[in-house]
């Protein structure tokens, strides 16, 4: 986020005013913005059965919680663990 941005760069330049650094850098961040919900694993998620969740260690809250933002076009967070739960 922006705001974030801002504040990085500013503490930037404190420390090379206060001569800990020794250049600073005012160019724009290009970040690289990696998503782990990928259409396919929006697909996968909407086709699994409750069953076949809890065989692969899955609950239930975070099916539902899953199922509902799979719907959705906005990107959301799916955790590590449950993320290799569901590769496998």
């Amino acid at each position: 986020m922006w705001d974030t941005v801002i504040l990085r760069k500013c503490q930037e330049l404190a420390n090379y005013l206060i001569q800990k650094r020794t250049t600073f850098d005012l160019t724009t961040p290009k970040p690289v913005l990696e998503r782990s919900d990928a259409r396919e694993l929006r697909q996968r998620i909407l086709a699994l059965s409750s069953s076949c969740a809890s065989q692969l260690g899955v609950g239930r809250s975070t099916l539902h919680y899953l199922r509902k933002h799979a719907r959705e076009e906005m990107p959301f967070r799916i955790y590590s663990h449950v993320l290799s739960k569901l590769n496998s």
